[in-house]
């Protein structure tokens, strides 16, 4: 599957992974993780740090996948606002997951500063403005659900965005405590740290398919096969190789990246920008004053591979983001595509296969992929070690929309 094409901009600001050295597997690990992207590395660091032997597989290079197009923002708000969730789920749970979905990116900053990992985080606010006259009833429906429910928040008015930015909306939103990272950055200095403090990496191995033997796993793959008491699928937007995904659609979406920009000083804060619309335009800055935009989110799983077709799409995304910005030079000096994933209940797979004992998934799908890798980390080594976790039922895969 071609979860991106184009030309992507995280991998030209580092160097790529690679494992220190080729390590002997041992004859049986504690977990075995497939997928070394931003899911695999946090459970990885959360289990080795628990003291479990672990072993991670991918069938490419470490960090090649999703996250070289992950656009890197840390949000506590999701695609589905409070006041929808409490509707869906109901109050005390919705209110929870927002809760552990805040708590998730402290988790990630603290993981960055006790690690002294070069991942450009940065906390930063995020603005969702109304697109249109009739969501603005929408966001202050949400204001007042999250200050009720003590989450850091404001709303802006219109003259408020008129004060702080270059253009006008007729409300929006204002969250704090959000954050931008360099997805591929903070990824490769987990991978380091997990492999110094014990994990063995295994890139370029494809897990083929897995055996339920009497008291273990044995784990085929494109190589040799691994032996395992617990397998963690955290493969992403991929097809796992046990269990299917129930009411999960993989889409894709286009992104950007601008020239250096000289001057960001009407933008407030370098908040972190999307809208009420669906699909939404979203928006941030880098270290080095470059935009990163994207939206125009298609229904077709894989990634174009014209070229032609990116470019045309990222045009688009460049006038609306001019549009916004129009005292901004800004051109485009990246542009790709790639897949994504949503559930249609709008929460994560995390947790144990319903049927298949000691088979766990953690596939975050929405638009807070990275937060739902944190928080989900921290559930399974919970349920791994046999610790108990509240929280688990929120994300389990036993409701309606899990896997089987």
């Amino acid at each position: 599957m071609n979860i991106h094409n184009g030309t992507l901009f995280w991998p030209t600001t580092t160097p790529s992974f690679k494992p220190r050295s080729k390590k002997e597997k041992l004859d049986l690990y504690d977990v075995v993780i497939v997928g070394a992207g931003m899911s695999g590395s946090l459970t990885a660091l959360a289990l080795v740090e628990a003291g479990l032997s672990v072993a991670i597989l991918d069938k490419r290079e470490m960090g090649s996948g999703s996250t070289s197009a992950n656009t890197g923002l840390l949000q506590y708000s999701n695609d589905i606002m409070l006041h929808e969730l409490i509707d869906q789920i109901g109050e005390k749970e919705a209110v929870r997951f927002y809760k552990l979905c805040y708590e998730a990116v402290d988790d990630i900053e603290t993981i960055v500063n006790r690690l002294n990992l070069d991942a450009e985080l940065i906390r930063r606010p995020s603005i969702c403005y109304a697109s249109d006259e009739k969501d603005v009833n929408k966001i202050q429906t949400e204001y007042a659900t999250l200050k009720k429910y003590g989450f850091p928040c404001d709303y802006f008015e219109q003259h408020d965005i008129e004060k702080k930015f270059p253009f006008s909306k007729l409300g929006a939103l204002v969250t704090f405590n959000d954050a931008e990272v360099n997805p591929l950055k903070f990824v490769q200095g987990l991978l380091e740290k997990v492999e110094a403090k014990g994990a063995h990496l295994f890139p370029h191995i494809d897990v083929q398919d897995v055996f339920n033997e009497d008291n273990h796993l044995d784990i085929r793959t494109s190589e040799q096969s691994f032996q395992a008491k617990h397998i963690i699928y955290t493969t992403g937007y991929e097809t796992t190789p046990v269990g299917n995904r129930i009411g999960a659609d993989i889409n894709r979406s286009y992104v950007f990246v601008s020239n250096q920009i000289e001057d960001l000083s009407d933008w407030y804060k370098k908040a972190l920008i999307w809208e009420t619309k669906r699909p939404y335009l979203y928006m941030r800055t880098t270290v080095d004053n470059r935009l990163i935009v994207g939206g125009l989110d298609e229904d077709i799983p894989e990634a174009p591979v014209s070229d032609e077709l990116i470019m045309k799409r990222a045009n688009n995304l460049l006038n609306q983001t001019k549009k916004l910005f129009p005292n901004y030079d800004v051109n485009i000096e990246y542009a790709y595509a790639a897949s994504f994933g949503e559930s249609i209940d709008n929460l994560p797979f995390i947790g144990e296969h319903p049927t298949k004992n000691n088979h766990y998934y953690l596939l975050g799908y929405g638009g807070n992929g990275t937060v739902y890798s944190m928080l989900g980390s921290q559930i399974l080594r919970d349920l791994i070690t046999g610790k108990r976790n509240e929280d688990a039922e929120i994300v389990g895969l036993r409701r309606k929309y899990g896997v089987t």
